[in-house]
Formats: structure tokens, sequence, C-alpha cells
């Protein structure tokens, strides 16, 4: 399997990725990484390991079809055939969610379907869920289709809420639970564990 993780922000969980596949929990090669953001420690982390790094911004494109032909172009010619969403902060165009239909996943720091939809990410997340007085929270990853954090859920972990907590101290738990779910669930697709029924997921065991 060879993953192609869209990344915006610093790159934890790519490095997450990056390392089970190094030490071997994870059997699939990452064949390049994309930002939208030029400055992201996403990009920086690929080229630490020898990894294509690609900064594609819709908004050095004079239309919104060149910017797509352009990601559909740059996954085809690497060979690509899953994608992983890690922090990722635009909306992945339609035409490339139908071409590799139930082949991205992503990752929100929350259990939808609460604390989701546009513009829910980071801390803004983590500080709704303290607000709202939640003694749980956790990860979440699903398939991704055409609406926000809508796509059926593969997998779930929980996370305490502590009454002491603050959105960076529960930012930081929830973070440890991603690292560990996400390498996880990729081996599953990696393995052909996942079977996909009428939008529910079914996780093969073995």
């Amino acid at each position: 399997m060879r993953i192609a993780v869209f990344a915006s922000g610093n790159g934890t969980d790519l490095q997450s990725i990056i390392d089970a596949t190094v030490n071997g929990k994870l059997s699939a090669e990452i064949g390049l990484v994309i930002s939208n953001n030029q400055n992201s420690g996403a990009l920086q982390r690929a080229r630490n390991h020898g990894i294509l790094d690609v900064y594609l911004s819709s908004k050095d494109f004079d239309s919104r079809d060149k910017f797509v032909g352009a990601l559909i172009n740059i996954l085809e010619c690497n060979r690509i055939d899953f994608i992983a969403l890690a922090g990722y902060l635009r909306k992945v165009p339609p035409e490339i969610v139908g071409k590799f239909k139930n082949r991205i996943v992503n990752i929100h720091p929350a259990l939808l379907p609460s604390f989701c939809g546009k513009n829910m990410y980071g801390m803004r997340v983590h500080r709704e869920v303290i607000e709202y007085g939640c003694k749980v929270t956790g990860v979440t990853i699903h398939l991704v289709d055409n609406d926000y954090d809508r796509g059926p859920i593969v997998a779930q972990r929980c996370v305490p809420v502590l009454d002491d907590d603050t959105p960076e101290t529960l930012a930081e738990r929830v973070l440890t639970v991603e690292h560990k779910l996400y390498p996880e669930v990729l081996q599953w697709f990696a393995d052909d564990r996942i079977f996909i029924d009428d939008k529910k997921v079914k996780i093969i065991s073995i």
C-alpha cells in the first residue's frame, strides 16, 4: 500500500505513521507528503526521512479545475493508492474522494459525531469538550466523504477528561492515543481487513 499523507501543521500524526513504517508495525510505504502550508512541520518531517514533500495550495492556481488536475496528477505519478489525512485543514475535492472511494481516512480529536464539522479542529475541539463538561473524549478515525467528519467510522478510542484539564493538557493526552491508533488502523487497510457495506465498516478478525 502506497500512502499519501496530507497535513497542514506540525505533522506529529505523520511522524507516528513514518515511525510505524520504519519499525515494522506498518507494512506500507509513504509515497509522498502533501501540504497546503509551505512552512508546515509535516513537510520538514518528510524531508528528514527522504520522503517526497509537495507543497500544493489551491491559492496558487488560476482555477479550481487546474488545482484538482495537479493534485490528481501528483497522486497518479507517484502510484498512490491510499490517502491518510493527518491534520489537513482543507476539504478534499470530491473528484479525489470519488477516485479514492473508501481509501481516504481522516483522524479527528474527539468521539464523532460530537464536536465536528467545518472549523472544528485542534484546540477548538478540546476547548469545546471541556466547556461542555464532558467526562470522556477520544479519537476517531473515519472514512472521508464529501461532508466534514461524516464518513463511516472505522475506529474510536476513549480518553478521559480530567477535572483540571486545560485544552493543552487534554490535547497532549489525546495525541498520545492518536499516535498509537492511526498506524494500527492503516495496517488494517494494508491487510485488507476492512470491509465496507452500506456505509458500515466491519473489521475482519485474524
